[in-house]
């Protein structure tokens, strides 16, 4: 099983706006490749992606669309006060995090 874990929304450190655009290509070209991903888990900023406002939402979709399972820290979604703009995907709890994480043969972090 392979295990895509988004923990900001951007890619790398430094600037922010281009962090983010990095980011979304990535999630794009991810998506529209052949790498098969299972399970994608999105914790602290991550939760980003998964809500109103997200840029790279048709790619998260994409990846639904092919047989990921997405979720995104229930915890985090109440620290940000965003649960109720969940747009994809289920809530998901640090146990299933662990569980996954311990499951899986391959962990992208990109």
């Amino acid at each position: 099983m392979t295990f895509l874990y988004l923990c900001s929304d951007q890619l790398g450190i430094g600037e922010s706006e281009l962090g983010r655009k990095l980011l979304e290509m990535y999630l794009d070209k991810l998506a529209h490749s052949d790498v098969k991903i299972d399970a994608v888990g999105c914790v602290n900023a991550g939760v980003f992606l998964t809500t109103e406002g997200s840029r790279v939402i048709d790619s998260l979709r994409a990846l639904e669309k092919r047989g990921a399972r997405i979720a995104s820290c229930g915890t985090c979604l109440d620290h940000y006060n965003i649960r109720e703009k969940l747009l994809i995907g289920q809530v998901g709890t640090m146990d299933q995090t662990v569980q996954i994480m311990g499951a899986a043969d391959k962990i992208i972090r990109p």
